[in-house]
């Protein structure tokens, strides 16, 4: 770390910056390195490329430290950036800091921060990348070290290459935090696929907010009681458009046939089991009141939707003369309630024409009513 900071260390990962470490020239790479750098190698090489990971987080991590772990860890930009907007004029305690990326973004909103971490070499790794101006020291977030800040946490959810399912085994646990927090304010981050059974069973109340970037769902946040919004327990954040949406919203929803278009909501609208809500607000509906696919005339503003051009029997001999009659080579297939992986039905049905199409596949009804449904669409783009 110490060799990283230094001008020496600078230059030399300035240096092996040049090199292209790619998976096919990294072996050839390394021992053009080794030549100059010795020992060093290593942790130059792996310095350059966990930077060039990083740049699909931050904007600009040219001249961060990182650990692998850690990275994987960090918050998007975007994510970190959204919940600093609602932490506006706080003072913020970090207390799982790590590196510093939720600091970075943090200090340009709240009043006051301070990061805090028992890793001291991601203490170390902290200061550099954030410089003087952020308050940073070694401390277990077991162990509140401050009074009146609200308290965000990121506990560790991997081991290795394995992920950490139940929250109650996540690094520091999910349970001992919720106790240790109980009389803070606080904003906890966890995976977007925690189970929300188990945090009623911790005795959890606040808010859950599911947020979605990229076109993927990055993570659930817990919002401490004070924090959250006025009567609202659930609430799925699509950063890509902008939209909220919560459990306090209306959410009378009616179930009927596909009309013009197909909608499949936002990974965080499913997740945050808000997708009644959103069909109240853009007036669709559901095709099944137990499938997330909702139905209406007109796409929201800036959705992808699929517009039905017919509805059959979900057959693969069925499907299978109906991409042969249209012509259909490129071929997406969206899946939910049947059991079908849509890569291996892809080659199964072995598209060759020149023209694109989506099958919505579906399952409608229930009981001895239901049928597997495939719907021919062409995507909005």
């Amino acid at each position: 770390m110490r060799y990283l900071r230094s001008g020496t260390g600078r230059l030399a990962l300035a240096e092996v910056a040049r090199y292209a470490l790619t998976d096919s020239s990294l072996v050839s790479d390394i021992a053009s390195a080794r030549k100059d750098y010795g020992d060093r190698t290593a942790v130059l090489v792996e310095t350059v490329r966990l930077r060039r990971k990083a740049a699909a987080k931050f904007a600009d991590a040219s001249q961060w430290l990182f650990t692998d772990e850690a990275l994987q860890q960090a918050t998007a930009a975007p994510v970190a950036e959204h919940r600093a907007r609602r932490l506006a004029g706080a003072t913020v305690h970090d207390a799982t800091c790590s590196i510093g990326t939720e600091l970075a973004v943090l200090r340009d909103h709240a009043a006051v921060v301070l990061g805090s971490d028992i890793d001291p070499v991601r203490v170390a790794m902290a200061r550099h990348n954030l410089g003087p101006d952020v308050m940073l020291c070694r401390a277990d977030a077991l162990r509140p070290i401050t009074r009146g800040a609200v308290v965000i946490v990121d506990p560790a959810r991997r081991t290795g290459a394995r992920r950490r399912f139940d929250p109650r085994s996540y690094v520091p646990p999910l349970d001992a935090l919720l106790e240790v927090l109980a009389d803070r304010e606080y904003a906890v981050k966890c995976a977007p696929g925690i189970d929300f059974a188990v945090l009623a069973q911790l005795g959890f109340t606040g808010e859950i907010e599911v947020t979605s970037a990229g076109g993927s769902v990055r993570e659930a946040c817990l919002w401490s009681p004070g924090l959250a919004g006025g009567g609202v327990h659930r609430r799925a954040t699509v950063l890509d458009t902008g939209e909220q949406i919560t459990d306090a919203d209306p959410h009378e929803c009616a179930v009927a046939p596909a009309g013009r278009w197909i909608v499949d909501p936002d990974g965080a609208v499913v997740r945050a089991g808000l997708v009644r809500h959103y069909a109240a607000r853009h007036g669709l509906w559901q095709l099944d009141p137990d499938i997330a696919y909702l139905s209406g005339d007109a796409l929201p503003y800036g959705v992808r939707g699929f517009e039905v051009l017919d509805q059959v029997p979900f057959s693969e001999r069925v499907l299978r003369q109906e991409l042969s009659a249209r012509d259909v080579g490129v071929l997406e297939i969206l899946v939910r309630g049947v059991d079908v992986d849509p890569d291996t039905l892809r080659t199964r049905l072995r598209p060759r024409g020149t023209t694109a199409l989506t099958i919505v596949i579906t399952r409608l009804g229930t009981g001895a009513a239901s049928r597997a449904t495939a719907f021919l669409c062409r995507p909005s783009r």
